[in-house]
């Protein structure tokens, strides 16, 4: 148990992990049953296990590096198991001007690299590609429009 302690405070300490992945790591390294429980309540007590943290860490990461919209990134901490309150609390680390400004961003860079299609099919597989980044439609079809209007 000491040892499987050592190697889950390593495990936190390297990045900020969420319940779940905690608790398949304590399965791996062997922990059951009530072991599992003590390891986690002692890694928050501790300070290495904290999934607001991971929340806010974790939504923010995303949206900075992979450029993810809210709802992919609160899509994937639900799969996580991060409770409503802290997606909440992660969902507030990204910066709604920021958050517009990399919107329009991609939308213009996705835009103009089909130059060859059609309008209807350009903006299409823009909204596809967005969508599928986890971007609002509304918010998207506002940028499009921007463009449209911009290159009309």
């Amino acid at each position: 148990m000491k040892t499987a302690i050592l190697k889950l405070r390593q495990f936190c300490a390297y990045q900020e992990r969420s319940h779940q992945e905690t608790k398949y790591k304590c399965l791996e390294l062997g922990l059951r049953g009530e072991e599992v429980e003590e390891a986690i309540a002692e890694l928050i007590a501790d300070n290495f296990l904290n999934e607001e943290r991971f929340a806010k860490a974790y939504a923010g990461g995303k949206f900075r590096i992979k450029q993810w919209g809210r709802k992919k990134i609160m899509m994937e901490l639900k799969q996580k198991q991060v409770s409503a309150y802290c997606i909440k609390k992660g969902m507030e680390e990204i910066d709604e001007d920021d958050y517009i400004a990399v919107l329009h961003k991609l939308v213009e860079k996705k835009y103009l690299s089909l130059k060859g299609e059609t309008a209807m099919k350009r903006k299409y597989k823009t909204m596809q590609h967005l969508l599928q980044k986890g971007f609002e439609p509304e918010l998207i079809n506002d940028a499009l429009e921007q463009i449209a209007k911009n290159e009309a």
